[in-house]
């Protein structure tokens, strides 16, 4: 990836793309949040995603359950383009993700851009990904002030604000090894938000912890996600998709095989593979 790559996705496989997304932001106030269009991603002869298409409204909170190498994770890094799409498009606040249209072509963006793009998308990973040296505010402050130029002042003043939302105002000074997983995770959620993003989106955020830390990260989320912030959440944790979740999605083979309200996915089990995945999931 990067401004020497002129590399277009192949549009052939999303004949329901409007490539001219170039309406402003406050015409596109019913555009999803995030849509997908046949979203395909393949790592060698590994189809990994195949043809996803799905759309998450705005402060909707979608919660994407499915087994181990169903393509969960590749969805998110494909959605804020840490991996680029084999093909399919994505498009966030209806602009398209990674791409810009010149004439009648579409060609990968620089690094720069599809970073500017990327501030509208929080991230919080399975791993926590602090700086071992810098304290948790630190942590916090550290990309508003150095990539959006937030005078040290004001980024300190919305870093403490962010570590008492998630709980941790007397961990201002901790550094990560002083720190439980739990709290590590909760920083890096403050560390996201920071950012002032529109979405954030979280993979599988409570899979490193143990077991007894698992519900102070999810208190955080859950906060978040009743607060109206729009989330699509890739996680293993049943009952808390179930209370969370506007929706659920079920993804097997690199596709959605199962969607909709939590009590008719997760109750009803509508698809024999989802009905097998939620039995094992309860022995």
């Amino acid at each position: 990836m990067g401004s020497g790559s002129a590399r277009t996705p192949d549009l052939s496989a999303c004949p329901e793309a409007d490539l001219s997304v170039g309406a402003r932001p406050e015409e596109r106030t019913n555009t999803p949040a995030i849509q997908t269009l046949s979203l395909s991603k393949r790592f060698g002869d590994a189809l990994v995603l195949d043809e996803v298409s799905l759309a998450v409204q705005r402060q909707e909170t979608v919660c994407v359950l499915g087994p181990s190498g169903s393509g969960k994770s590749t969805l998110l890094r494909c959605i804020n383009h840490l991996e680029v799409a084999s093909s399919g498009l994505v498009l966030v606040n209806g602009q398209l993700m990674g791409y810009e249209i010149r004439g009648n072509r579409l060609l990968e963006m620089s690094e720069r851009k599809v970073a500017r793009q990327r501030r509208h998308l929080g991230m919080v990973f399975q791993q926590f990904n602090l700086f071992p040296h810098m304290t948790a505010l630190e942590n916090v402050v550290c990309a508003p002030h150095r990539l959006l130029g937030v005078p040290r002042r004001i980024s300190g003043e919305r870093g403490l604000e962010l570590l008492a939302k998630v709980g941790l105002s007397d961990k201002r000074d901790a550094r990560p090894n002083e720190l439980s997983g739990g709290q590590q995770q909760r920083v890096a959620i403050a560390r996201a938000l920071a950012m002032e993003p529109d979405i954030m989106l979280f993979d599988e955020p409570t899979s490193a912890l143990d077991p007894e830390l698992v519900g102070e990260v999810l208190d955080v989320v859950r906060a978040l996600a009743s607060g109206g912030m729009t989330a699509l959440i890739v996680t293993h944790e049943i009952g808390f998709a179930r209370e969370v979740a506007d929706r659920v999605i079920f993804m097997e083979g690199g596709q959605i095989v199962d969607e909709g309200p939590p009590l008719a996915v997760l109750d009803a089990g509508r698809s024999p593979r989802m009905r097998q995945f939620l039995s094992r999931a309860h022995e």
